[in-house]
């Protein structure tokens, strides 16, 4: 009991702490937290069949995808975001959904106040059988910082789009990599390429990153627009934004604090919503569960779609 109410005052303390930043933000008096008397859509606000079979299906279509085109063998998937966010954490959940059972592949760190990632790293999953990996890999990069000379610097992530930067470069926050240097590759193709951003954003604490910060991630937003490339927001953290979803996941789409946080996700990324997945990476559990592989299967799917129809259409144009 003493628990429960505890917790319930610490929503209460995030939520107060979260409209302060949001009226700093717009320059408007400062309004208090809801008290949300009834805090779920009776409808939710995006379909989901929480079953076995819905989870399977996804788990079926991404075992057996393959990409028809000659050039590119591998759709390459670039993770960016503010430090701690939960980018390599949601390589690892990608992983343990897809092998039924906690993996982990990408190493992550939940104290640090610095990037914990320094180099750029490729990781690749592999299959349930010997010596084969999937089709699809994931670069992972130093987090977003709020200084101008902390975190990766927003012109490595254009190179890194552009394929120019290759596995094992150090990132350096004073210096983007450039011709001459080692790790820089001349004259990339097209399967060298960046086929899909993922950009991760935590939930719990969105309201109180810093504009500079998300001024970062705009630019590499327009970078990646420019470009040609889909996006994809991990909006992860759920669980840390909202005691619906900490206590039953299968609440995370009646979940009206969710829904405020997605909304709030686009209007500060430039993000579209049907963009945006909310998602429980996998962190302390021991075992796989239902409802965090379903999450986190709605979220790949569409990233593979989403890379897939641009390296089909690209290769159709040429």
């Amino acid at each position: 009991m003493d628990y429960c109410f505890l917790k319930f005052n610490l929503f209460l303390v995030i939520d107060n702490i979260e409209e302060m930043a949001k009226s700093f933000r717009h320059n408007e008096p400062r309004t208090p937290a809801r008290l949300l008397t009834n805090p779920e859509y009776e409808i939710p606000w995006r379909p989901v069949v929480w079953s076995k079979p819905t989870r399977d299906s996804m788990l079926r279509e991404l075992k057996t995808f393959e990409l028809k085109t000659s050039e590119v063998r591998s759709l390459k998937i670039l993770l960016h975001g503010p430090i701690g966010a939960g980018k390599s954490s949601f390589i690892n959940s990608v992983s343990t959904t897809l092998q039924g059972r906690i993996n982990v592949v990408a190493l992550a760190d939940n104290i640090a106040d610095t990037s914990f990632t320094t180099k750029l790293k490729i990781h690749r999953l592999k299959t349930e059988e010997p010596g084969r990996f999937y089709p699809f890999v994931f670069t992972d990069i130093m987090g977003l910082e709020e200084r101008y000379n902390k975190g990766v610097h927003t012109d490595d992530v254009l190179s890194v789009l552009r394929g120019e930067v290759k596995n094992g470069y150090f990132f350096n926050p004073h210096c983007p990599v450039a011709e001459g240097n080692p790790h820089f590759k001349d004259d990339p193709s097209f399967k060298d390429k960046v086929h899909c951003l993922v950009s991760v954003l935590p939930a719990n604490i969105i309201s109180l990153t810093s504009e500079e910060v998300m001024k970062k991630m705009r630019c590499v937003h327009k970078m990646a627009n420019d470009l040609g490339i889909p996006e994809v927001i991990i909006m992860s953290k759920v669980d840390l934004a909202c005691p619906l979803v900490a206590n039953n996941p299968r609440k995370i789409y009646t979940s009206k604090k969710i829904k405020d946080k997605l909304e709030e996700c686009s209007n500060r990324s430039g993000v579209p919503l049907h963009c945006i997945f909310p998602v429980k990476n996998y962190s302390e559990e021991t075992e796989t569960d239902l409802d965090k592989d379903i999450l986190i299967l709605k979220a790949m799917t569409h990233i593979i779609r989403s890379a897939s129809y641009y390296v089909e259409h690209q290769d159709y144009l040429h």
